[in-house]
């Protein structure tokens, strides 16, 4: 099988136990999970038996060790983590509002995460690549702009593919050089997989059929798009399809598309039918949010057979 890499931030996430605003007063808390979009992603491909590697830094500490044990349990490469003796591990605190919102307090720049290494062991993983995931969430400086673009470039050398995930806030875009090098990303794109309004964040087309036209002349070969309650589509030169959202009641959306994109792709890799990949991803995405806390929610094939078979089963 194809091996997929993906390079960014590997956290704790620790949760209040009650809704609210923020964290300005003393309150309960639950964790830490283990976290982090591109390690979300990283477990649930390695749960449906895809090989992955993440490139990463953690800190010499409980936090750290809790990801890695869990990210190696499940069946991650984590060679390439870097383990920093100086730096904490990245840690995003998280409560939710009363509407469904969100407030986040994140430690991920100043921590281990937040900072490159390039050592024999990031290069091997690297070199070691059939398929590179970029995602959005760790494009948060121009350095790790150019890490994901050299290996980009690097993996398309040797005939490699590309996955894309925008999952970018339009104030990232506005920083200098970020739409250029978003616009290059998208370029070399085979994957691309944007959540709701996402379709048109790096289309000069502003609307969904006229931004899909867009991207597959650009080159990209095939586009989901993930919308979450209303379902997904799939788009590429010979498919157009759609799929309503499995019904589930919600727990914790984070991770979600985390892992809805995670199998799809590696379903793309191994050549499953749009159709069944995208009914397998949906499945994913909706076991992921029944589990509170981001990475609890993966699960293999076998557990996602048994879902979508209940499913129909209700319907």
């Amino acid at each position: 099988m194809k091996k997929i890499v993906v390079i960014g931030e590997i956290l704790v996430e620790i949760m209040a136990d009650t809704p609210g605003h923020g964290f300005r007063e003393a309150q309960a808390l639950t964790g830490p999970f283990p976290s982090g979009a591109p390690a979300i992603f990283a477990a649930q491909a390695a749960r449906i038996g895809q090989p992955v590697a993440i490139v990463s830094a953690v800190g010499d500490d409980d936090f750290g060790r809790l990801n890695l044990d869990r990210l190696a349990r499940d069946g991650v490469d984590v060679s390439g983590v870097h383990v920093d003796p100086h730096r904490p591990t990245g840690s995003a605190f998280v409560r939710y509002r009363g509407d469904g919102g969100r407030d986040f307090v994140f430690n991920i720049r100043h921590s281990a995460c937040g900072h490159l290494h390039d050592t024999p062991a990031v290069r091997s993983v690297l070199a070691s690549a059939d398929h590179l995931h970029v995602m959005g969430s760790s494009l948060a400086s121009p350095e790790f702009v150019a890490r994901n673009m050299a290996a980009a470039e690097a993996v398309r050398d040797h005939g490699g593919t590309i996955s894309f995930d925008p999952n970018l806030r339009k104030e990232i875009l506005a920083a200098p050089g970020m739409a250029e090098a978003m616009s290059r990303i998208v370029s070399m794109t085979d994957l691309y997989l944007p959540s709701g309004d996402e379709l048109t964040l790096l289309t000069e087309a502003q609307t969904d059929v006229t931004a899909i036209g867009e991207l597959l002349d650009r080159g990209v070969r095939a586009i989901v798009h993930k919308r979450g309650a209303d379902g997904a589509g799939y788009h590429d030169a010979h498919h157009d399809l759609s799929i309503p959202a499995f019904e589930v009641t919600e727990v914790d959306p984070t991770g979600a598309g985390d892992c809805f994109g995670a199998t799809f792709t590696a379903l793309w890799l191994r050549g499953v039918p749009p159709k069944s990949a995208l009914q397998t991803a949906a499945a994913s995405g909706a076991h992921a949010v029944t589990r509170r806390g981001p990475m609890e929610g993966t699960a293999d094939l076998a557990t996602l057979e048994d879902f979508i078979r209940a499913q129909e089963a209700d319907r």
